[in-house]
């Protein structure tokens, strides 16, 4: 699958990000339904065996809605924690293989052999980045897509600019460039387009649809909060994340404690850190801009008139400097 045949095919040119304990195969077979890359990621799931049940879950609810309708569903992704500490990784990379996943994207490593397996049936691989050093070392690997993870996205995010970011990793990588961070509507997607990108990364607005695990308290505190509310810190998972603030307050974590660091094992902790992940929520500064919870097809035709009104308006700016 040529990347850019499967963007020019969008309906919007966006990717619904992975996100731990929130992307399931209702979110997923939604965003593919209302044209936007649905993505989950492989640890949401207990077990390998549990991950293949959502691959074919998804592969066969597509399938049965393109028959139906006779439209075609945009493709999905798959997040796989590339970390000496995951012992799954491999496990669940050869049901991707074996289900011919679409779209892997690997995070916190990018490795030559994964991408050459990857490559090997036909699909894409997309590789999230916080700086230039881990966009080199990952284009030199062979991915198809860097995903520039900026300063105040959700999750797992990293504190660069997005503006020079972005033409930083463009002068010497010729791929899909997916931007992630503080977007949450149209015109949001469109100005990431205007900075230079081919996809606009989205995590933290789709948090809030109907499709997601997300409880209403998550929801309501989402749009509750404004963008000072959201919090930088490695203290949760060992690599530095957003989350909001509430819930550190709600769950008792002290100032001291938000500036230790722990130690990244995604495998014998694994279970603490979903413990941890479901009082504690990821947010990104994105938040202040959401104001609602919907399903996720109104959301993205909600997005796309915003998109298009913004398109519009640069085109006037254009007619009128030109």
């Amino acid at each position: 699958m040529a990347s850019s045949q499967f963007i020019n095919e969008l309906s919007l040119p966006v990717v619904a990000a992975p996100m731990f304990l929130i992307s399931g195969p209702e979110l997923v077979i939604a965003c593919c339904k209302a044209g936007i890359v649905g993505t989950f990621p492989a640890l949401n799931q207990r077990s390998t065996v549990g991950f293949e049940e959502w691959v074919i879950q998804i592969k066969a609810e597509l399938k049965q809605w393109e028959e139906e309708t006779g439209k075609k569903a945009a493709p999905f992704g798959v997040n796989l924690i590339v970390h000496h500490s995951n012992p799954r990784v491999q496990a669940d990379l050869e049901i991707c293989m074996k289900h011919q996943v679409p779209l892997i994207i690997t995070s916190l490593g990018a490795v030559k052999e994964l991408v050459q397996a990857v490559h090997s049936y036909g699909g894409l691989v997309y590789h999230d980045v916080i700086k230039k050093r881990h966009a080199e070392k990952a284009a030199e690997a062979g991915v198809d897509g860097l995903i520039l993870v900026c300063a105040g996205a959700g999750g797992h995010a990293g504190t660069l600019n997005p503006m020079p970011f972005v033409q930083e990793v463009k002068s010497f990588f010729k791929g899909t460039v997916l931007l992630s961070g503080s977007m949450s509507n149209g015109r949001d997607v469109a100005s990431a387009m205007q900075m230079g990108a081919d996809l606009a990364y989205l995590g933290t607005r789709f948090i809030n649809t109907t499709e997601s695990k997300a409880t209403p308290e998550y929801r309501d505190m989402i749009i509750n909060a404004g963008s000072s509310d959201i919090i930088y810190t490695a203290a949760i998972s060992g690599v530095s994340a957003n989350f909001l603030g509430a819930s550190l307050n709600a769950a008792g974590i002290t100032e001291e404690q938000l500036k230790a660091t722990g130690k990244i094992d995604f495998g014998k902790e694994m279970d603490t850190e979903a413990k941890a992940w479901k009082t504690i929520w990821s947010a990104g500064q994105g938040s202040a801009t959401i104001k609602d919870s919907k399903p996720v097809a109104d959301l993205v035709a909600t997005m796309k008139e915003e998109f298009i009104a913004a398109i519009k308006e640069q085109q006037q700016t254009l007619e009128r400097y030109s």
